[in-house]
């Protein structure tokens, strides 16, 4: 009889734990697998997701541009190469017809910015979309889709 007591004692005992045990494991378990998706599950970032262009433009070299800028304190000027990435071979024949216009612009527009401004990465693209923008208005048949800096030097004295 005392033998019956006792196992149904540690029966009750076992129990109580196991009712104990059951939750907590579930819940590691559960914590475990969020934290596994949390840490090591695919990263989407913006950049990778953002869709590539299907097919590159037509690219024209403008050649390097020299300018003073716009500093008032130091002298300081840009040496810059660009080249303009271009929507098809028409605007490439209407960039050509116009080519004394748009460098005009796009020195007007460099100058037009302090060594500070265009030595920071904000400030870069910045120009870019000015220029882009300004480029844009003298053309008539197309546009500029990108322009790429393939030089791009600041100095000053």
């Amino acid at each position: 009889m005392a033998e019956e007591a006792r196992d149904a004692k540690e029966e009750k005992g076992r129990s109580k734990k196991l009712l104990f045990i059951i939750p907590i494991l579930l819940v590691l378990i559960a914590g475990g697998g969020a934290s596994y998706f949390l840490f090591f599950g695919k990263k989407t970032d913006k950049k990778e997701s953002a869709p590539l262009p299907t097919q590159i433009g037509v690219m024209m070299d403008l050649g390097v541009f020299t300018v003073n800028l716009a500093d008032r304190e130091v002298d300081a000027y840009a040496r810059v190469s660009i080249t303009l990435e271009l929507s098809d071979e028409k605007v490439r024949q209407e960039v050509e017809k116009r080519l004394p216009i748009i460098k005009d612009a796009i020195i007007d527009v460099i100058s037009s910015k302090t060594s500070s401004f265009v030595r920071t990465p904000e400030g870069k693209e910045s120009l870019r979309l000015e220029l882009i923008k300004r480029i844009n208005t003298i053309l008539f048949e197309g546009g500029v889709r990108n322009i790429y800096f393939t030089e791009f030097v600041v100095q000053t004295t």
